[in-house]
Parts: C-alpha cells; sequence; structure tokens
C-alpha cells in the first residue's frame, strides 16, 4: 500500500502535497486519539441508528429551561455549549470543569458527540478516560448515559472546557 501511496505522491506536484499532508495528518491525529483511548481499556462503538435521539435528549436535559429566544440570541444552533459560554447555564469552567470530570467515579459508559458531526459514539469501560484525553478534540461533548452531567471540550482557546451537573 505504501508503493501506491508515494507512488502518487511522486506525480504530485509540491504545492498539492500541503494539502495531503494536512489529511495524513488528521488522520494520524484521530488515530492517535483512538489509540489512546483504546490503550486504556475504553470499547468505542458508533451508534448510528440512536444519535439523533440521543442528541435530542442532550438539548432536553441540558438546555430544556433556555427558551427559545435565548437560544436564537446565543448561536444555540451554532454551538450547543453557548448555554455555558454566554453564561446562560452555571458551570465548571477551565480547571475546575476538568478537575470536576477527571473527579467522576462512574464512567462505565459515556456519550461522546461532536457539534457539526453526525457521528456519536458509546464508550465502554472509560473509567480511565480524562480530560486530557480530549484536549485535542473540538467541539466534543462527553455525558453520562443518565444525561446526569456533561462535560464540553471547545474549539475556542478562550472558551472552555465546561463541566455542567444537572442542578447546579
Amino acid at each position: 500500500m505504501r508503493d501506491k501511496i508515494n507512488e502518487l505522491l511522486d506525480q504530485l506536484p509540491e504545492t498539492d502535497l500541503e494539502q495531503v499532508y494536512a489529511v495524513v495528518r488528521h488522520i494520524y491525529s484521530n488515530h492517535q486519539y483512538r489509540s489512546n483511548l483504546t490503550s486504556k481499556g475504553v470499547v468505542i462503538t458508533p451508534l448510528y441508528y440512536e444519535a439523533d435521539h440521543i442528541k435530542s435528549k442532550w438539548d432536553l436535559y441540558f438546555a430544556h429551561d433556555v427558551t427559545v429566544e435565548t437560544m436564537r440570541r446565543i448561536y444555540y444552533d451554532q454551538f450547543r455549549w453557548h448555554i455555558y459560554s454566554y453564561k446562560i447555564k452555571p458551570c465548571l469552567e477551565n480547571e475546575e470543569a476538568r478537575a470536576a470530570f477527571d473527579a467522576i467515579t462512574d464512567k462505565h459508559e459515556l456519550y461522546v458527540m461532536y457539534q457539526n458531526r453526525s457521528e456519536l459514539f458509546k464508550f465502554s469501560n472509560a473509567l480511565k478516560v480524562t480530560a486530557s484525553d480530549f484536549d485535542r478534540q473540538q467541539d466534543i461533548y462527553i455525558f453520562d448515559t443518565a444525561f446526569t452531567w456533561t462535560y464540553v471540550q471547545t474549539h475556542e482557546a478562550d472558551c472552555g472546557p465546561y463541566f455542567y451537573r444537572n442542578g447546579m
């Protein structure tokens, strides 16, 4: 396979190689992310049919008391985490959020979703997962299967991460 890839690369002009490098770097980063999790014993299961339902439940459990007008004003449809960055919902931020996530002792099963991707995953045997495992992920929402808490890593250096527990 490497020979076939090298053959194709040899035919590309130097200016196109930057694009190839960016794609390969992205693939490699995703590989490192998954490898790190699986080395901790995490079983990653993609959820296809349940994804929309679970995302709707996230909205229901974590943003049920946010009005439609407020959602429109804070661009909730672009980023759910705006309910935290706009201070609509009380939450822990930055190092306090990371510490709160790391302190959770019941991480047997977690849901993991991304803001602008259709994918949703179930992480099983996730007891050893820590906040630092998600540092290179963008707009990722990690939450327990009972929807009692959520941890959010954003794409913006000045926003988040956030940790919210129902009833805060």
